[in-house]
């Protein structure tokens, strides 16, 4: 049996990135999950994540089982293996928001169920599908779009940066130097580009305002992401210069918008003005979290002939 996974968004082609896109509007959404259920597990906290995604499998039909990582004990009760063939044998999809990517992989490895991948520290995909999905809404069209993500080149980074380019977008990212992307993701980036033959293009610098230099779209994430909070103040310190603020969104196009994908931290990476300000598109952004969710699971559980 041909299971499809989701571990990173360049999982998928880029025309089923879009209809990925296209099932998260629909008015309508199939009920794939009639009478099943779908399996939620949380090493991480989560407040959008599990929200969004408990919702979208209720308004598929389904049944959402949220679990802490304690309680399953991956690798300490049980190995990432049999967590998954035992979640398999109740439950049409697994989602897993781990610390190590490498979970998700042995997980996918052996599951005879659709694996999402809600979060690792290598990649976070339904980030990025709920920021297209943003994006598209409110410009209508993905293709020729430049985006700029300003700040430390993490997970969300690197997701929002291959689903960028699949669907035709300039993506510049800026972050000091050691905390910028790694040249092996840079160059998957301008390959997949190539590849969607859509011009897509990848520019990295450690300017900030050369990268936001007439851009539709800034976007950043918070400087110290969860495990890394002993880094705290020396992150504070190699980012001065990085903050979202009024300054640096102006020399974006006029209409430009802000994304984040949320917890902001205020005064850190992105000023209050910002944030709260007419060219936040955040709330959007988390309710699409929900949308493009249950776009998600709908393509993968009809086998993306929704």
């Amino acid at each position: 049996m041909n299971v499809r996974h989701l571990l990173e968004v360049n999982d998928l082609t880029p025309p089923e990135l879009i209809k990925v896109l296209d099932l998260s509007e629909q008015v309508e959404p199939p009920q794939v999950l009639a009478g099943k259920g779908m399996a939620l597990i949380f090493e991480k906290p989560s407040a959008r994540t599990r929200n969004s995604m408990e919702m979208a499998i209720v308004q598929l039909g389904g049944h959402p089982l949220s679990v802490r990582g304690d309680e399953v004990g991956i690798d300490v009760r049980e190995s990432a293996e049999d967590v998954a063939m035992t979640l398999s044998c109740f439950h049409a999809a697994i989602g897993a928001r781990v610390f190590e990517h490498a979970k998700l992989e042995r997980i996918a490895a052996v599951a005879t169920v659709p694996v999402i991948n809600m979060l690792s520290d290598f990649s976070h995909p339904l980030q990025a599908l709920a920021d297209l999905l943003t994006l598209r809404q409110h410009f209508g069209e993905l293709k020729g779009r430049k985006l700029a993500y300003i700040g430390d080149a993490n997970n969300v980074s690197r997701s929002l940066m291959l689903a960028g380019v699949m669907t035709g977008m300039d993506i510049r990212l800026s972050s000091p130097k050691g905390y910028d992307s790694p040249e092996a993701d840079v160059v998957l980036a301008k390959t997949l580009a190539q590849e969607a033959g859509l011009r897509g293009a990848v520019t990295i610098t450690t300017d900030p305002f050369e990268a936001v230099d007439g851009v539709d779209a800034v976007v950043t994430d918070v400087w110290t992401s969860m495990g890394q909070e002993e880094e705290a103040i020396q992150r504070r310190k190699a980012f001065q210069g990085y903050q979202v603020d009024e300054k640096l969104m102006s020399a974006a196009a006029l209409g430009a918008v802000f994304l984040h994908c949320l917890p902001a931290h205020r005064g850190e990476e992105v000023s209050a003005e910002v944030v709260d300000g007419p060219r936040s598109l955040v709330w959007a952004q988390a309710e699409n979290r929900m949308h493009s969710a249950r776009g998600l699971l709908s393509f993968l559980l009809a086998g993306g002939q929704s």
